[in-house]
């Protein structure tokens, strides 16, 4: 979790598990602790939908609720869930309410038969796409771009023989960012937008197939990896393996960048690169743009931990554990009253003291958003004697809303928007400052992939909407 995330910062979008097991075999099992290994991407819901493809069509098994994975599911609830298919997910709400009416999967029942979806990503013509619908009788039961997409899905399948070929038309029609798992009554099928701004691998474990948002799930669950899904591309699968339609596969792809500096996990590859890598690069690009006298290099836990290694590497200095994470804090959380002395941040983070006292400090963290957290962590460290606090920041500084499944905010509540590099320094009392310069961000990825960092730079590769989505829905 990262340190602006805690309280008033970024969160993460939304993570997506499918399974199809061949055999026969339940996988509710299965899409539960591949959810628990994507749990970083969205902690404020989840949900598991499955069904028998050789039972009746139309017979879904579901459990969802407002929690962690471990809160909202136990072992007599995931008994009940039978099914050889079934899709899964974790969310955290960038457009839509925060509500149970709001959590994925969704199902759709039509008289085609059943769709179970799970999206991870956000439309930037959802709006429009839900009131055209609405003129047209359609009764939306949710507040999130997820359900436009599905009914899309459902009317276009009218039309055409098979699942696929309606989500390819449905696709046509869709704009932003979406990595989608659908589950129809005998296939599992996926799909990534053609700019492919979220991630979305295939697995395979022994007769079962297995699509997830990354690869660390699939480990989680003992699967194989097999590729990642392309940009564009609609994958199927079922019994004759694995199907794919690249008819919408575009060379103007924009992987979102951030996926490598803070939403996937450290031991995900994503596209073919090594997040790990990625950091690590980001923390030696830092040094060497933004050298600091000092005695030890720390990490804001989680995705600052790895740029600072990156940091010490390149630097020289000493790379140390400034940081104790209470990693048991779920969304049940109760936050106290602004009267009182406690912070979230400092019921996530502890210091050590031992570590900091005395000496000059490289604090390494992947974003400042608001800059209220990050002014709190500088202020515990030299409350617990740091001497000196120098502020690394492995990315660029945040310019822009992201409209495409990030939880950006509006410009007026960016510090960096509003402030110099050395204002923000002096309001977050750190000793100095430096970001990631935007015109290396390429390096982190290895110089020869398309990405999106419009939060960074304001060039959208998508035009964004005239209202702001993440409020209108």
């Amino acid at each position: 979790m990262n340190s602006e995330m805690s309280e008033h910062g970024l969160h993460e979008e939304c993570g997506v598990f499918g399974m199809y097991d061949l055999d026969g075999e339940d996988v509710a099992s299965t899409i539960y602790y591949g959810l628990f290994a994507l749990q970083h991407r969205g902690q404020e819901s989840c949900g598991i939908a499955v069904s028998d493809t050789e039972g009746p069509k139309g017979q879904v098994s579901a459990q969802k609720g407002m929690g962690l994975v471990n809160e909202v599911f136990d072992a007599e609830g995931l008994e009940k869930l039978k099914g050889n298919i079934g899709v899964g997910h974790v969310r955290y709400s960038t457009a839509g309410a925060s509500n149970a009416q709001n959590v994925q999967p969704l199902v759709l029942n039509y008289v085609k038969g059943t769709l179970m979806l799970a999206h991870n990503g956000n439309l930037v013509n959802a709006k429009e796409l839900r009131e055209q619908m609405e003129y047209t009788g359609a009764i939306f039961q949710t507040t999130i771009d997820t359900e436009v997409i599905a009914y899309l899905i459902a009317r276009e399948r009218l039309h055409v023989p098979t699942a696929e070929e309606a989500v390819k038309n449905a696709m046509m029609k869709l704009r932003g960012a979406y990595s989608i798992i659908i589950s129809s009554p005998r296939k599992l099928i996926g799909a990534r937008d053609p700019h492919g701004f979220r991630p979305l691998v295939i697995g395979k474990r022994d007769n079962g197939y297995i699509l997830a948002s990354e690869s660390c799930a699939l480990d989680a669950v003992g699967a194989e990896f097999v590729r990642d899904v392309k940009p564009g591309e609609i994958v199927m699968l079922d019994a004759d393996g694995i199907q794919s339609d690249e008819t919408l596969c575009s060379t103007e792809s924009a992987r979102c960048i951030f996926e490598y500096i803070y939403f996937a996990r450290p031991d995900s590859y994503v596209d073919g690169i090594s997040v790990y890598n990625s950091r690590i690069m980001a923390g030696k690009i830092l040094a060497q743009m933004h050298p600091a006298e000092a005695d030890i290099v720390v990490g804001v836990p989680e995705s600052g931990n790895v740029a600072a290694m990156g940091f010490a590497l390149e630097s020289g200095i000493q790379y140390g554990t400034a940081f104790i994470k209470n990693s048991y804090v779920g969304r049940t959380f109760i936050k106290p009253k602004q009267s009182a002395r406690e912070s979230s941040v400092k019921i996530k983070l502890n210091v050590l003291k031992e570590v900091v006292r005395g000496k000059r400090v490289v604090m390494v963290d992947d974003s400042i958003v608001r800059g209220t957290t990050s002014e709190r962590i500088v202020r515990m460290l030299k409350a617990a004697g740091a001497t000196e606090v120098h502020v690394r920041i492995s990315s660029p500084p945040f310019l822009n809303p992201c409209y495409f499944g990030t939880d950006v905010p509006s410009c007026d509540q960016l510090i960096a928007y509003n402030n110099t590099i050395e204002e923000v320094c002096k309001k977050i009392g750190a000793d100095s400052l430096g970001y990631l310069d935007g015109e290396r961000l390429h390096e982190l990825i290895g110089g020869d992939h398309n990405y999106c960092d419009a939060c960074f730079s304001g060039k959208y590769p998508v035009d964004p909407p005239k209202d702001d989505i993440r409020n209108a829905l």
